[in-house]
């Protein structure tokens, strides 16, 4: 059977990703009452990080760990990547050797192009186009907090990078309803919006967050757009979500943000204090999300 890949929420049916929010749910379940789960012994994850990572390394590497496996991590000065080796071949080497690959870039067609000639399942642990990883963790928490998101209202204020086109990504498969609020000068691929007629681009911050369930946001300067820092400053002012602009949405709404944030500039400095902010929840259950999309990638589920 062909290897199962995760490069976008897209790669699953509905119903598969409505089924890894619920194991997530679960494995976090298991772990807080002691019950071990080891369903991967034997097995190696290999993990490419072209890209500095918290988040994601510590989730895949203690996740492997909890369900019995072993994890190996990798970044360019540790491997032929680093010095021009063709993905094709990396991607053929590591095949013999691992079960499963994760990959962190910056340029989308890495991880494609590792995808396209692996025989074991890769995974994208996020590049500039999407992060579909964190989208997993995002749909865990709402579900455990909120219930079901389907039908929900979701605000998504910033900018339209990889974030935002996952949130797009994931209102057509969850069944939400997405507004956007960016600058007309960085708002999100038309092809990914195009396919997802539940997201729409909406004038104003405070009309993205009007009812909503859900405010979303992430850093204006993301990874490998430093030296544009001061001139997204500029073009996002007007932009930071804070406890008043969360006041418009329902009172019941939850705040997330993927982290690291850069506070006083995408969020304000007390936003994380708020009651309504579940950022660290949301931090927490990428271990257990991750955990599930193992399980599933590597046909280890119960």
């Amino acid at each position: 059977m062909d290897a199962r890949h995760f490069v976008t929420l897209n790669d699953f049916t509905p119903a598969e990703l409505a089924r890894l929010v619920a194991r997530g749910g679960e494995l976090k379940r298991l772990h807080a009452e002691g019950q071990p789960w080891r369903p991967l012994v034997g097995k190696t994850l290999a993990m490419v990080f072209q890209l500095s990572s918290t988040r994601t390394r510590v989730a895949f590497e203690a996740g492997m760990h909890q369900l019995g496996g072993h994890a190996i991590f990798l970044n360019p000065a540790d491997s032929q990547l680093g010095r021009g080796e063709p993905v094709a071949d990396t991607a053929r080497v590591l095949a013999g050797m691992v079960d499963a690959v994760m990959i962190r870039a910056l340029q989308h067609d890495v991880v494609t192009g590792f995808a396209a000639v692996s025989s074991i399942p890769v995974i994208n642990g996020m590049t500039a186009r999407f992060h579909p990883c964190q989208l997993l963790a995002d749909m865990q928490t709402f579900a455990e907090l909120r219930g079901p998101i389907q039908g929900r209202v979701v605000a998504f204020i910033g900018d339209g990078y990889n974030m935002c086109h996952s949130y797009i990504n994931a209102a057509r498969q969850f069944g939400f309803r997405l507004r956007i609020a960016t600058p007309p000068t960085h708002r999100p691929d038309a092809d990914v919006l195009a396919a997802a007629d539940c997201a729409r681009l909406v004038e104003t911050p405070a009309e993205a967050v009007e009812n909503a369930d859900l405010v979303v946001t992430d850093v204006w300067s993301s990874l490998g757009q430093d030296d544009e820092a001061q001139a997204r400053k500029r073009a996002f002012a007007g932009y930071q979500v804070t406890p008043t602009l969360l006041d418009g949405a329902k009172p019941e709404a939850l705040f997330m943000h993927c982290l690291p944030a850069h506070r006083g500039e995408e969020v304000s400095a007390d936003l994380f204090d708020d009651p309504r902010s579940v950022v660290f929840t949301e931090a927490g259950n990428r271990l257990h999300s991750q955990k599930a999309l193992l399980e599933f990638l590597l046909g280890a589920e119960p």
